[in-house]
């Protein structure tokens, strides 16, 4: 068994999105050919209803598949085939937008006023750009969760993990999406297959991320946080006082040329003005209501 190195450790930074929401983004709109076949990552927690209240208004997309992982309020959504609903806490919606969608995502806070959640952008390769738009709208009973003999905790929205699967399936760049809690002072282990790439996002306490015996030897992890992994089978991580609870996301790269602007992400400049060009003359949507 070899251990993922930590490569790079990058703080999330303040952006502002949509109609005015206030997030923080870890990468995403540059070379994330280091992340293939992830191109975003946004942490959208805030308590302040005014930060968020205006939300994504109705805005398309084509060529990827949007990840959004709600932890406390919810997010109403609604889409040009029809298609509406809500997610809550625990739940998760993976939408593959495909040939095209014009969607919109209005978060509501909780009785406190909390707003907590991210969203992954995963790329498709050129063989799925157009295929058709789909939603997988999974509530959080329907997320499996195993608890290791030392106290760690694991939700796996998406891949096989310690024998079990999560409910996501289909996906192009067959990721694995878990959501990990390792109790204080614990040192973890967990296995990451060598072809992938991976990254972890620290939202609770803190820890080190190391390929060393020696845990102290790594850069603190605290609070939005995320640890982009070299090559390997497995990562380590060992947790503060406070414990520490971190997203570990892995995918297969796509190796494929990417061209991308907001919302629209195509593999050459021709598809990308193709795109544009046919939201302004009204043929984007390829699959009627």
């Amino acid at each position: 068994m070899s251990l993922r190195p930590v490569k790079r450790l990058i703080e999330a930074k303040p952006t502002v999105e949509g109609a005015g929401v206030h997030l923080r983004r870890a990468f995403g709109f540059g070379n994330t050919a280091e992340f293939d076949p992830f191109l975003l990552f946004d942490d959208f927690r805030n308590d302040v209803p005014s930060a968020y209240a205006n939300g994504f208004p109705w805005h398309p997309h084509r060529g990827i598949e949007t990840i959004t992982y709600v932890l406390a309020g919810n997010v109403e959504h609604g889409d040009s085939m029809g298609n509406s609903g809500i997610i809550g806490a625990g739940d998760v919606q993976w939408m593959t937008a495909g040939s095209g969608i014009i969607h919109q995502e209005m978060p509501k806070g909780d009785a406190a006023g909390r707003m907590h959640g991210f969203q992954l952008w995963a790329n498709l390769p050129a063989s799925l750009k157009m295929t058709a738009p789909r939603y997988q709208e999974v509530k959080s009973p329907d997320i499996p969760g195993i608890t290791d003999d030392d106290g760690t905790f694991v939700r796996i929205v998406c891949g096989t993990f310690w024998g079990k699967t999560g409910p996501v399936d289909g996906i192009a760049a067959e990721p694995t999406y878990l959501d990990v809690s390792v109790p204080p002072g614990r040192r973890k282990t967990l296995p990451v297959e060598t072809t992938r790439h991976a990254f972890a996002y620290v939202f609770e306490g803190g820890g080190n991320f190391s390929n060393a015996s020696d845990p102290r030897s790594g850069d603190p992890a605290n609070n939005r946080s995320l640890i982009l992994f070299d090559r390997g089978d497995e990562v380590t991580v060992e947790a503060g006082e406070a414990g520490i609870r971190f997203l570990l996301v892995s995918g297969k790269p796509l190796e494929q040329p990417v061209a991308w602007h907001g919302p629209i992400v195509m593999n050459t400049q021709a598809e990308l003005q193709t795109a544009f060009s046919e939201l302004q003359n009204g043929t984007f949507l390829k699959t009627a209501r």
